[in-house]
């Protein structure tokens, strides 16, 4: 689910995401030397958020239910959409139709995000394959290679530099990635020796083939969700995310301010919000009515959903929105925080509720993911280094 700009369910982190914090510092109610009690608590609400998404999606996944995918994520879409309107609404003290307003003016932008719309719909879609294949603990930990992707993307689309401390970390998270895997395969290798056994007696199957296909497709899954991710964030960065500017005095007023000088206005992450999900919405029906017309006629579009179904997807539905929170009240190196607490709750959830086997090694590996998605968020620390 992606930051209002540059992640969604899915959150990007590093300079990304210092941008989005630029973009609406001026309305951040926390001050430099610390964290409102507003801002602690949406990265509270924020880690629980990743969390729960992460242990509800393979709670509804991992038995293979027949629905349409892209049922789920037009419904988090439209609860997206809805949502946005009601922030928009109560907490930027701005009417329903300033989103409208602000789509139609911003026609070019909003053409643009049909790019990062349809990536971010297919990162929703590929969760959900992961997820079926993957348990929970393992899959927040893949998930967090997005970092190599943000930054590989960076360097090869904007021409970046990465910072040495970055670097350092990107090697970190790369180290913890695949001690986190090799948990995996070390659980294969005890269940190839079991079957080794049964084989000699005639009792063998093909169950810990199936496994290890599904690992792989889980894997791959989640690789692709996490290039879709970085890909996302520096076309956004690259393409889109720019103040919004309106020099006439009649759009002056139309459109709401947000703090600015009297001859600009700026809009705040959540407008892009109500971008995105309008352009998702209008993607995920023509692809419904492409793809998957008869079976809709045939079954309906919500087809084959239970309760814990609909709530995983409100849970993934919040998630942007939270985002767009953290950068308002917190900050880019705090939600880095958010992120790495999320990664051990799952963790953790995850051996209690779904019996997962966690190891040593999954332990280390988890430790260097923390440690490094920290270390890519924090600042100043170049200077330390030789």
């Amino acid at each position: 689910m992606a930051s209002p700009c540059t992640s969604r369910s899915d959150d990007s982190g590093g300079d990304d995401d210092d941008n989005d914090n630029k973009v609406v510092s001026s309305d951040s109610s926390s001050s430099p030397s610390g964290i409102s009690k507003t801002g602690l608590s949406v990265l509270i609400l924020l880690a629980f958020q990743n969390c729960s998404k992460n242990l509800l999606l393979r709670f509804v996944m991992k038995e293979h239910p027949q629905f349409l995918t892209s049922a789920a994520v037009i419904g988090v879409e439209l609860i997206k959409l809805v949502l946005c309107l009601f922030y928009i609404l109560l907490v930027e003290k701005q009417p329903l139709h300033s989103a409208a307003v602000f789509i139609r003016k911003d026609r070019r932008n909003t053409l643009l995000m049909g790019v990062p719309a349809a990536l971010y719909s297919i990162q929703m879609t590929l969760e959900y394959l992961a997820l079926a294949n993957l348990d929970a603990a393992l899959f927040s930990v893949l998930v967090q290679t997005k970092l190599l992707a943000t930054a590989g993307c960076a360097v090869l689309v904007l021409g970046k530099k990465i910072k040495k401390v970055q670097f350092i970390s990107l090697m970190i998270l790369t180290t913890g990635v695949m001690l986190c895997n090799m948990k995996d395969f070390a659980g294969a290798g005890s269940n190839a020796s079991v079957d080794d056994r049964k084989l000699q007696g005639g009792e063998a199957d093909g169950s810990s083939v199936e496994e290890m296909m599904d690992s792989t497709k889980g894997v791959i899954a989640t690789l692709s969700i996490a290039a879709c991710s970085g890909f996302a964030s520096v076309y956004t960065e690259k393409v889109i995310k720019a103040k919004r500017t309106i020099p006439s005095r009649k759009e002056e007023q139309e459109l709401p301010l947000q703090n600015q000088p009297q001859q600009e206005q700026q809009y705040g992450l959540v407008y892009t919000q109500v971008q995105l999900a309008f352009v998702s919405l209008v993607i995920m029906g023509l692809y419904c009515v492409v793809m998957e017309l008869n079976d809709i006629l045939e079954k309906g579009l919500w087809y084959g959903f239970n309760f814990p179904a609909y709530v995983s997807i409100f849970v993934s539905a919040i998630g942007g929105l939270t985002v767009a929170a953290v950068l308002k009240y917190a900050d880019a190196v705090l939600k880095g925080y958010a992120t790495a607490v999320s990664v051990v709750l799952t963790g953790v959830l995850s051996m209690i509720l779904f019996d997962t086997e966690l190891n040593i090694l999954y332990f280390l590996g988890i430790w260097n993911v923390i440690c490094a998605v920290l270390l890519y968020s924090a600042t100043d620390l170049d200077r330390l280094l030789c």
